[in-house]
């Protein structure tokens, strides 16, 4: 498909620099039914029947963009996928000086090797320490990776460390928030308990590939980058026992969503799932998982509005937008929500 259905306008004062506090007092579009319904995130109990399945994804976000120097020359690395317990990917600015074998120091004793130049324009980062220890490293030394439409002119919020987090994040390895699941707290999950809508979670260490923009003209020439994620057997029980009895599969977020697809067979049936998944969902695509999803407002032209396209519908999403507009809605990370429902194959195109 052309990457040109997937465009529209975005005035820059529609983009959230912060969220909205509390959490649960986001906005909320409701499209699960035949025009649009404007709410507020706290009203989610109400939007789901008793025996719904909200899945979420508990990925920890790190402190992923680390600044340094070689021979003098300032180098920013944003850390996108961990491949052994002190090497990582990562995006490098400027990557093009950057050559294999240099060393790159962040601080006085924390350093990382240039190991390899990728195809993708990323490179492969050994770093002089492992596991926890660099974990360490990192929340010392690094700072959290906000996407760059977030602008920090005067440097990284102290308040950027809780509220780029969800409040059930608990697996560390992300270096990009989940970000529809910000909007939850400790008294909308009692709401969400209280209607009967149980809550489980999968893990998908979401990477910063997710900010880079389709430069192809067709999304058949785009390719996606991995990602890796896990759903476990008691997870998978919960979903077909909730399919079997009625009830409907909610993912928070785009990245639950593309987990629990990715682990699902071309009949349906969903099985445990560990590794990587570069899952890139189009119209047309046949979703065999997910009845609902709640997401936030995404970019123009990107992967992820072309997701919640195929998932309700391509012209639907682009009136969807434009109401959100119309009525002053928050975009993107820190920004508001809302609510999706499945639309037919021939309905998503």
């Amino acid at each position: 498909m052309k990457v040109d259905l997937f465009d529209f306008d975005l005035p820059k004062r529609f983009i959230a620099d912060r969220p909205a506090s509390p959490r649960d007092s986001a906005r909320l579009l409701d499209l699960t039914h035949e025009g649009f319904v404007d709410r507020v995130m706290r009203d989610l109990p109400s939007c789901f029947q008793p025996g719904d399945l909200l899945i979420g994804n508990n990925t920890k976000v790190i402190p992923a963009r680390l600044d340094g120097l070689r021979d003098a020359v300032k180098i920013e690395a944003t850390l996108h996928m961990r491949t052994a317990d002190d090497e990582w990917l990562a995006f490098a600015k400027p990557g093009k000086r950057l050559k294999v074998g240099q060393r790159v120091d962040w601080s006085d004793g924390f350093s990382a090797v240039v190991t390899e130049k990728r195809e993708g324009g990323d490179i492969r980062l050994k770093f002089n320490c492992g596991g926890d220890e660099l974990f360490q490293a990192l929340e010392t030394h690094g700072r959290m990776p906000l996407p760059p439409y977030i602008e920090r002119k005067d440097g990284e919020r102290e308040t950027d460390r809780n509220d780029y987090q969800t409040v059930y994040a608990k697996e560390e390895g992300a270096v990009a928030a989940p970000t529809a699941g910000l909007h939850f707290t400790q008294e909308l999950f009692q709401g969400l308990e209280e209607r009967g809508v149980a809550f489980e979670t999968v893990t998908l260490h979401v990477g910063a590939g997710t900010f880079l923009p389709v430069k192809v003209d067709n999304t058949e020439e785009h390719k996606m980058h991995a990602e890796w994620g896990t759903l476990t057997q008691a997870t998978v029980e919960k979903i077909n026992a909730t399919r079997a009895a009625g009830g409907r599969v909610i993912a928070i977020g785009t990245t639950s969503l593309r987990l629990l697809e990715s682990a699902a067979t071309d009949v349906g049936v969903i099985k445990p799932f560990t590794g990587k998944t570069d899952i890139f969902i189009t119209p047309g695509y046949p979703f065999k998982i997910v009845d609902l999803l709640l997401t936030n407002f995404h970019l123009p032209r990107s992967t992820l509005f072309m997701l919640v396209s195929a998932f309700a519908g391509l012209d639907r999403m682009h009136a969807a937008y434009e109401h959100a507009k119309d009525q002053a809605y928050r975009f993107y990370s820190y920004g508001d929500g809302c609510l999706l429902s499945r639309q037919p194959l021939s309905s998503s195109i």
